[in-house]
């Protein structure tokens, strides 16, 4: 048997004890969507499911499955394989182009700049521009001459502390 999550379970928990409450009219039936986050008619065909099937209808059954849109593990093996020993020196843009028209590999741009950054193949940030520590450091005290404050003028009405 699958188990849950403790997370799961509390919230299965707080869904069972509110709709009990509402049983035991502690609680109205408007007041217990509202303090569960849920609309009326989903907590209605909550409270069917419990009665029907009783507590273990109150976990979601979607967590202990993966998820449909979940890419195939040879997929991404073979992506990140075509990146490092064909497309090395493709940008993450072109490198997607290929995949699509070469390759007839349909997958999102998004899916593949981020599996190439989680595989260490593609780059994840621009390049160093300054190779040395004295060209930065120039650059660092141009930017902090450029952004020092000029001294307030004075202004009547104006407090000065």
């Amino acid at each position: 048997m699958f188990s849950y999550s403790k997370a799961a379970v509390e919230r299965a928990m707080k869904i069972q004890e509110v709709i009990l409450r509402a049983m035991a009219k502690q609680i109205t039936w408007w007041q217990a969507p509202e303090i569960l986050g849920f609309s009326d008619r989903h907590l209605r065909r909550i409270r069917e499911r419990y009665q029907q099937f009783g507590y273990e209808s109150m976990f979601d059954k979607r967590r202990s499955q993966p998820s449909p849109k979940r890419v195939p593990f040879a997929s991404v093996e073979k992506v990140l394989a075509l990146y490092r020993d064909k497309y090395f020196d493709l940008n993450v843009r072109h490198f997607h182009e290929k995949l699509d028209e070469e390759h007839a590999m349909a997958l999102s741009y998004t899916w593949v700049k981020s599996g190439l950054a989680r595989g260490g193949a593609g780059r994840t940030s621009a390049p160093a521009r300054h190779t040395s520590q004295a060209p930065a450091a120039a650059s660092l005290a141009r930017d902090a001459a450029a952004h020092r404050r000029e001294p307030s003028s004075v202004v009547p009405g104006r407090t000065l502390v």
